[in-house]
């Protein structure tokens, strides 16, 4: 059998990997470009300073506020393999956010799976971090000048980490990584963190997952692995982040006063790893708020494919609540 149309493996909708290595992406890569929204005013730019790769946002009313603005550091879905800032739903997302927040947004590109697999998409991630909340310093290294939009408008003392699905776990492992000693500069806090969707899992079922068939456990592991081959599996705190005591503990000390967790009503797989993230985060010793918040009658990620919607709507006034709390 040909070994360039021979399935190594399948991870529908997202990729296809055949035995050649050759790798395909069914959704294609349209890319939407940085500039000027003509819908909300928002304005963007792409930016690459050493490892760190962004796409930064600023409302169009941001030279006329009052003081500096919060900074949304955001991480995009798609199984760690597919999307990017510049997807035309994640983009269309951000100016909407960013709009109606009136806030700066960072928008993360990460190297996907399997051209180059985990910890990569974290690697990068959290260079992205401490690029923006270094104002743009930390990026070829020392010397580096700051970004004029994160200089002139970003209010560094209120930060907050989001992403929907595998977006939300790496928003999460860097909230994890940001409790590490001197990880945060000195006037640098972190404000909340906003799990859309999470992308959570675990060998052992939790809630209604204990109706699932093992079929579903298999596809977990398997996609897990696929994207991580060094990792040990479902139990992988990175993936199961209250797996272990030590897991627990680096969990509870995130530094970051309040976290926001959203799920979908119909979001059958993920779901309820949404409500058992928001539970164990209450019980783990973390000192800050966990908040709750459900979308009704909607599926996983459906506020790329609905914005404007009824459900959206409520959705980012949730966040926009969150984030100007």
């Amino acid at each position: 059998m040909d070994p360039d149309s021979e399935i190594a493996f399948d991870f529908p909708p997202y990729i296809c990997q055949y035995k050649s290595g050759r790798v395909h992406r069914p959704g294609g890569d349209a890319i939407a470009p940085a500039g000027t929204d003509p819908l909300t005013g928002v304005v963007s730019k792409d930016v690459h300073s050493g490892p760190a790769r962004a796409r930064v946002y600023l409302p169009p009313d941001a030279s006329a506020a009052p003081g500096k603005l919060p900074v949304v550091v955001y991480f995009h879905g798609g199984g760690f393999v597919v999307g990017s800032p510049a997807r035309p739903s994640t983009h269309a997302y951000l100016n909407d956010l960013v709009a109606r927040s009136g806030a700066v947004g960072v928008s993360v590109y990460y190297r996907l799976a399997p051209e180059h697999m985990l910890p990569a998409a974290y690697d990068d991630a959290w260079a992205a971090v401490r690029w923006a909340v270094t104002g743009g310093r930390d990026g070829d290294g020392d010397g580096d000048e700051a970004d004029p939009w994160l200089l002139d408008h970003a209010d560094l003392s209120r930060v907050f980490l989001s992403g929907c699905s595998a977006g939300a776990n790496i928003a999460h492992n860097m909230a994890v990584r940001a409790a590490a000693p001197g990880a945060l500069p000195e006037g640098v806090t972190l404000r909340g963190l906003m799990a859309v969707h999470p992308y959570f899992t675990g060998k052992d079922p939790v809630g209604a997952e204990a109706a699932f068939g093992p079929d579903v456990r298999d596809f977990m592991d398997r996609t897990w692995r696929f994207v991580f081959p060094g990792s040990p599996g479902l139990d992988d705190p990175n993936v199961n982040p209250f797996v272990t005591d030590e897991a627990r503990a680096a969990v509870a000390r995130i530094p970051c006063g309040r976290v926001l967790v959203c799920v979908a009503e119909d979001d059958v797989l993920l779901k309820e790893r949404g409500l058992w993230y928001a539970r164990e985060l209450k019980a783990s010793g973390y000192a800050g708020e966990v908040e709750l918040f459900e979308s009704k009658g909607v599926g996983h990620a459906f506020h790329f494919d609905q914005l404007g919607s009824g459900e959206v709507l409520r959705l980012q006034e949730r966040l926009v609540d969150f984030i100007k709390k």
